[in-house]
């Protein structure tokens, strides 16, 4: 009697990344709109610009450290010109920016303008640590529709979850035992065009930070820092989306994973161009990380 291996599903979503990886499937987008910006780069209140350079690392480290929802910041006197007012107590970011001023020019240098900048810090703070501003209104959208068996599996994990705003991420547990929680965008900010679509968005969204979850010691105790040494973020990120790409075909979300998936990864692979196998290392943890959520339904 001859028995039939069952299909790896892992294997085949991976090969299937990899795939649309060689295609130059390198498009990377996000399924929910934030605050009426094209990006995910960190904007001012005041000017509508988006930072540049250190400040978007910069910002989005303090908004995930601290938990703040939005990628949204002024200065105390911007935001007073917007009419809002910061809450006293609220701790500020910095930001850099570069002044120019004027010197006499080298006069056996023929490229010298005279013109120098010097680099100065400034403080911002973000919506969250304000009263008296309203981000952009959503459009009126209703609720994701549930998934059954998606839903079945999260609640399992008792992770906590929050909603609002327009930023997704896991903070992970600090040493004064705050953080651990996911925050998703607003429901309303997932914006395809049938209501399928934006479930399916929301899903993949809330699986990969669940996969982020999964990476404390007292979970799955991923360390990835001997390895991969400065790359382990990038390899954290290449975890979570395949473990949301896995999650998603394992619970019948979608057949197949999405071009953003392929993209978003592809956006990692780049900075570990060094290490080729890199994502099948990935999707050895990944597989992990799935395996570690469906025991807690189980349990």
């Amino acid at each position: 009697m001859s028995h039939t291996s069952k299909p790896d599903l892992h294997a085949q979503v991976t090969d299937l990344i990899v795939n649309a990886i060689e295609q130059g499937g390198t498009t990377v987008t996000m399924p929910w709109q934030r605050s009426g910006l094209p990006t995910i780069l960190p904007s001012n209140a005041h000017s509508k610009a988006s930072y540049n350079g250190i400040n978007i690392v910069a910002l989005w480290a303090a908004a995930m450290l601290r938990g703040y929802p939005y990628a949204v910041w002024a200065t105390y006197r911007q935001w007073a010109e917007l009419g809002a007012q910061v809450r006293k107590g609220e701790k500020a970011s910095s930001v850099i920016f570069y002044k120019e001023y004027a010197v006499d020019a080298d006069a056996n240098d023929t490229d010298d303008n005279g013109m120098r900048r010097v680099a100065r810090a400034s403080s911002v703070f973000n919506v969250a640590q304000v009263d008296g501003f309203a981000p952009a209104e959503l459009p009126e959208l209703p609720t994701i529709t549930r998934i059954a068996n998606a839903e079945t599996l999260i609640a399992a994990s008792r992770a906590e979850i929050r909603h609002g705003g327009d930023m997704a991420f896991y903070r992970m547990r600090t040493s004064d035992g705050s953080g651990d929680f996911i925050q998703m965008p607003d429901e309303r900010r997932f914006q395809a065009h049938d209501d399928a679509q934006r479930s399916e968005d929301y899903y993949s969204v809330l699986l990969h930070e669940l996969t982020h979850w999964t990476s404390p010691s007292d979970r799955c105790d991923r360390q990835l820092g001997k390895r991969f040494g400065d790359a382990a973020y990038a390899m954290e990120e290449l975890i979570a989306e395949l473990g949301a790409a896995f999650l998603c075909a394992e619970l019948g979300i979608t057949s197949t994973p999405r071009a953003d998936h392929a993209g978003y990864i592809a956006h990692w692979l780049d900075v570990m161009k060094s290490d080729k196998r890199a994502i099948f290392t990935a999707a050895a943890r990944a597989s992990e990380a799935a395996a570690y959520l469906k025991r807690r339904v189980a349990s």
